[in-house]
């Protein structure tokens, strides 16, 4: 059943991807709008079992024997259509195949997908998973079926989270004040606050993304940045930030293990002291290597991407991407790009940390950072196969920072201002 399963959410992903990439028209025939991959929430009990059936049935239908059951429900987050695949439940009255609208399959998608797939296939990616895409239930469910798929079409993939409601939530719950610095954006997180973070980040959280992935049919294990030393830290300014950490280091070797099993690890941003190397015991020395720190999602994600040597490092926010003075998206820039929209104003406020981060994996050498509408139904996948071979998106779901301009870019296609 899960093999099956598995290559369904494959067809199903090919599939959306195609209709996610072309312009929609609508059909004369009647349709039924079929939300992209994205089955009922998860449920225990008969639901579950009645979702399995109603997965098969669709698995057959969808293969060409009779046309899709019909599917009302047409997710929608933010007053926004999702993309959703549109499947003809008869084409006339003497017909009874199911047919995919024409302009779903474009033979320059597919081609670009396939691409895509043959350059990533074996390389790793990392992803920055965060904001509204962590909240809509919608866009949650989207996300971990986007990271099976990749998995299943042979891409490794890093996952490190956020879940800054969450740890809201919490520290009201148990009336904790909580405040963030007012030029840096970072929560000051004192001792209580780290424990909170920690509770939820290394807990709920970190474990509902893991047995989401898993139930879509990837292969997905839960970490925090403590274990296995996994992320080493020093307080990156204690005196006015608290214990927000500086990452020093990254286990790298355990993170390599993992993905060469086949696993997908699941971060949460929770730093550890930095080991003791020179067997200095300390206690001191033994106290720093047992401190917890709060680390921030994207500097986290960054900072491992670089350590990793990623093929791409993808940051899921709730904005576009980076836009000019005419509010209109920029699809790519080189860090000189970056930093000459700095000193111009045009990124500004809270876009300049976010893209620092950005242009802080690409010095560590990684190929490629998208700063990613993660609003958009499925945008990992669109915005990891929408590129082909050139690692540079799709160029209409946020902004690729590259080391250098791309040959084919040219500074007219370009409205940096």
């Amino acid at each position: 059943m899960r093999n099956h399963a598995a290559s369904f959410v494959v067809l199903l992903a090919t599939t959306v991807l195609l209709q996610s990439l072309t312009s929609t028209t609508t059909t004369t025939t009647t349709t039924t709008a079929v939300a992209a991959w994205v089955g009922s929430p998860v449920m225990a009990g008969q639901r579950r079992r009645q979702l399995q059936l109603e997965r098969g049935q669709r698995r057959r239908q969808l293969v060409g024997t009779k046309t899709p059951p019909s599917c009302s429900s047409s997710f929608h987050d933010g007053g926004s259509s999702l993309h959703t695949l549109f499947l003809s439940d008869h084409t006339s009255d003497h017909e009874d195949t199911t047919v995919v609208s024409s302009s779903s399959f474009s033979f320059d998608t597919l081609s670009t997908a396939a691409r895509a797939v043959t350059a990533l296939k074996g390389q790793t990616i990392v992803v920055k998973y965060g904001g509204n895409a962590m909240t809509s239930p919608a866009l949650k469910q989207a996300f971990c079926q986007d990271v099976a798929v990749l998995q299943q079409l042979g891409v490794r993939v890093v996952v490190v989270h956020g879940g800054g409601p969450q740890i809201n939530q919490l520290l009201q719950q148990l009336q904790v004040e909580s405040t963030f610095h007012p030029t840096s954006g970072m929560r000051i997180s004192t001792p209580q606050v780290v424990q909170a973070a920690e509770m939820v980040l290394s807990g709920s959280v970190n474990k509902e993304i893991v047995a989401t992935i898993g139930w879509y049919g990837g292969r997905a294990l839960g970490l925090s940045g403590r274990d296995g030393n996994l992320l080493q830290c020093t307080a990156q300014d204690e005196a006015n930030l608290g214990m927000v950490g500086q990452v020093e280091q990254v286990n790298v070797a355990l993170l390599n293990q993992l993905l060469d099993g086949g696993w997908c690890p699941v971060i949460a941003p929770i730093g550890t002291g930095l080991v003791n190397d020179d067997h200095d015991n300390t206690v001191k020395k033994r106290h720093d290597e047992l401190k917890t720190y709060n680390v921030n999602a994207d500097v986290a994600a960054g900072r491992i991407a670089g350590e990793l040597k990623a093929a791409r490092v993808l940051f899921l926010t709730d904005i576009a991407g980076v836009l000019n003075k005419d509010k209109q998206l920029i699809p790519q820039l080189s860090m000189e790009q970056v930093q000459a929209l700095i000193e111009d104003e045009t990124i500004t406020g809270g876009m300049i940390p976010k893209i620092s981060f950005a242009t802080s994996a690409v010095k560590l050498g990684v190929r490629a950072a998208l700063i990613t509408d993660g609003r958009v139904p499925h945008a990992l996948i669109q915005e990891v196969l929408g590129g082909g071979d050139t690692s540079l998106g799709s160029g209409r779901g946020g902004t690729v920072i590259t080391a250098s301009p791309p040959a084919s870019s040219s500074s007219s296609s370009m409205p940096l201002e």
